[in-house]
């Protein structure tokens, strides 16, 4: 049988964010066609693509990241979104990932990732409101906060427990965080 050979460190990086960039679009691009779950909240959504995000913090360093996110933005919004759309998704996309990594800096001791997530589920509704607010010119938009507070927070509860899984089962993101926690002198997860 041929054996072929390790692509190079730098190729691996840019095969791994590339597949993360994909999911990350197809699973925002399936959510879009799902009908609002929350009735009693419109236009609140789930923020499934965020795990991606999430993993991404843990397998990645900050610059990597954060370039996965904007071409996470751009495709989606490319691929099925307007400008207002991807205003909305930016805005909220950025507070939640500054929010998270601010949050992440406390240490495994201190957080969780299902806490990080939670945080960035939270913050995403405050900067999807904030710009809701400038559009609108009106400070009002900010009186949905508690409600989208507590669905945003739930649904970072869930997407925290789906990426802490995943990190832990995953022999592919497995090799990719460890090889960050050795890059970070940061351990996340005991094996």
């Amino acid at each position: 049988m041929l054996a072929l050979p390790m692509p190079s460190t730098r190729l691996r990086k840019l095969i791994f964010i590339s597949l993360l960039v994909a999911q990350g679009v197809i699973i925002g691009l399936i959510e879009n066609m799902i009908p609002y779950p929350f009735g009693f909240a419109p236009g609140a959504k789930l923020g499934l693509a965020n795990l991606i995000t999430i993993i991404a913090l843990f397998t990645m360093p900050k610059k990597d990241s954060f370039t996965l996110i904007w071409i996470r933005l751009l495709l989606t919004t490319l691929l099925g979104g307007t400008l207002s759309t991807f205003l909305y998704s930016m805005s909220g996309a950025l507070l939640s990932y500054f929010g998270m990594l601010l949050v992440k800096q406390l240490g495994p001791k201190r957080v969780s990732i299902v806490g990080i997530s939670a945080v960035g589920g939270f913050m995403h509704n405050v900067g999807q409101l904030v710009t809701a607010s400038f559009i609108a010119q009106s400070w009002t938009v900010m009186l949905y906060l508690p409600i989208l507070s507590f669905l945003g927070i739930l649904s970072g509860i869930a997407i925290g427990i789906a990426a802490n899984y995943l990190l832990q089962r995953v022999e592919t993101l497995q090799a990719f965080r460890r090889e960050y926690e050795r890059q970070t002198n940061q351990t996340w997860f005991t094996e």
